[in-house]
């Protein structure tokens, strides 16, 4: 008798259990929630040069959204993969239908591919959204300078 109480005992812990993993049903979507629709989310700086300090502009890039949804939206933080990336946002909220832009520099000092992210949160219903930035920087040192053909240049006699 006993063996059939603790067998049914655990059976009844293992269903309790099984039943609490459940997955529980998602709370409805606000049909009013704010959205970001972005121009773009993707942006390729193409090959740049290198530059000597992080402040140079030719790092810079822009991306535009607009408040598609019904209600104002709120960025809560946009993150970059690296500390090379500084991504900075309106801090105010957007209202429904009006445009804003989330700006990006990209420290240019280093060389070599960029390929980076940047997570947008929000109250959006379609948060988060990663914006990248793509491109390569050159080292402009030690590109080869063009070639002289020799017109015009001096003879050695």
């Amino acid at each position: 008798m006993k063996k059939l109480t603790l067998a049914l005992s655990i059976a009844l812990f293992a269903i309790f259990i099984a039943r609490a993993q459940e997955s529980q049903p998602k709370p409805p979507t606000n049909p009013n929630a704010p959205e970001m629709k972005f121009e773009k989310t993707t942006h390729d700086y193409g090959q740049i040069k290198k530059t000597a300090t992080n402040d140079d502009p030719i790092g810079d890039c822009e991306f535009k959204f607009t408040n598609t949804g019904k209600e104002p939206l709120i960025i809560q933080s946009a993150t970059a993969s690296c500390g090379c990336t500084v991504p900075s946002w309106p801090k105010e909220p957007i209202l429904p239908g009006k445009s804003a832009v989330i700006k990006v520099h990209y420290a240019t000092t280093r060389v070599g591919t960029i390929n980076k992210q940047i997570s947008v949160k929000s109250n959006a219903k379609n948060s988060p959204i990663v914006l990248t930035i793509t491109g390569t920087v050159l080292d402009t040192q030690n590109e080869t300078p063009p070639v002289n053909n020799n017109q015009g240049a001096p003879t050695n006699k």
